[in-house]
C-alpha cells in the first residue's frame, strides 16, 4: 500500500491543529513521526484512519492513488489500516479470544474456529502471553505492557498493509520495548508498511525506519534517516523549529 498525505490542514473542535502536512509512505517502508507533546502527531493518525471528530480542512490522502477522505473509518480497515491506540479502551463483556475472531473473520470470511485458534496459539507463545490472556475482556485489568502485546497481537491477527502504531512504546519497560519493536520489525516486507509516532528514539533502535519526521506545531519542521532521531534526542526539538 502507498500512502500519501498531500498539505493536508486538519482542525478539531474549531482549533487547527495540522498546517500542511506532507509525506509519502511507499509499500514496504517504516516512517517514523516524532514531535513535543501537543504537535499533531495522534491528529494525525486519527485523521488517516478516519476518526469523524477531525475536520479536513484542506489538502488529501490517497491510498494507491486513490482518495480516501470520503471513507468511514471501517472502509478503511477493510482496505488494509490498522491503528494501535496510545490509550487502548476497556470493553467490558467482549472476551479478547472473540473479539480476534472478529477481526481474523473480517479478513478471511472462509477462516474456521479450528484454524483460527491454532494461528492464535501460536501468536500467543511467539508474544510471550499465557492462554488465559485472551479469556479476559478486552483490556480490562490490563496492565500497560499487557495492553501493548495486545495491540501487537491484533496487528498480527489483522495483517493490514499500513499500520499506524500511535506511541507503542509508552509506559514499555526496555525489555517489553525491545522485544515488541522487534515483534513488529519482523512484518517488514513489500506487504507491509507503518507509521509510527513516539517520543523516543530508543524505539527506533528496534524498528529500524526508513524515515524519520518531526512533527511540529502542526509542521513537518524536518525529515531524513534515524541519524535524525538520534540527533533530537540529543539536542531536543527547539533547534528545528526555525528549519
Amino acid at each position: 500500500m502507498k500512502l500519501e498525505i498531500k498539505d493536508l490542514h486538519v482542525s478539531v473542535d474549531g482549533k487547527k491543529v495540522l498546517n500542511g502536512v506532507s509525506v509519502v509512505i511507499n509499500p514496504g517502508e517504516i516512517h517514523a513521526i516524532m514531535g513535543p507533546n501537543g504537535g499533531g502527531k495522534s491528529t494525525l493518525s486519527f485523521v488517516i484512519a478516519g476518526h469523524p471528530k477531525y475536520k479536513v480542512e484542506q489538502g488529501d490522502i490517497l491510498v494507491d492513488g486513490k482518495s480516501i477522505l470520503g471513507l468511514p473509518a471501517h472502509e478503511r480497515a477493510k482496505r488494509g489500516m490498522f491503528l494501535s491506540f496510545q490509550n487502548p479502551l476497556e470493553v467490558q463483556g467482549v472476551s479478547f479470544s472473540k473479539f480476534l475472531l472478529t477481526i481474523a473473520k473480517a479478513k478471511d470470511a472462509k477462516l474456521s474456529v479450528v484454524d483460527f485458534k491454532k494461528r492464535l496459539d501460536a501468536l500467543l507463545v511467539r508474544l510471550g502471553l499465557d492462554k488465559s490472556f485472551v479469556e479476559r475482556d478486552v483490556n480490562v485489568g490490563f496492565s500497560g505492557g499487557e495492553k501493548k502485546r495486545a495491540e501487537v497481537l491484533q496487528l498480527f491477527i489483522a495483517n493490514p498493509a499500513l499500520a499506524i502504531l500511535d506511541e507503542l512504546d509508552s509506559g514499555l519497560d526496555v525489555d517489553s520495548l525491545q522485544f515488541l519493536g522487534s515483534q513488529v520489525n519482523a512484518l517488514r516486507g513489500q506487504n507491509f508498511s507503518a507509521l509510527v509516532i513516539t517520543h523516543y528514539q530508543r524505539l527506533l533502535d528496534f524498528l529500524k525506519p526508513d524515515v524519520v519526521h518531526i512533527l511540529v506545531d502542526g509542521k513537518i519542521v524536518a525529515s531524513g534517516s534515524a541519524d535524525l532521531a538520534r540527533d533530537v534526542e540529543k539536542k531536543g526539538y527547539a533547534q528545528l523549529v526555525t528549519v
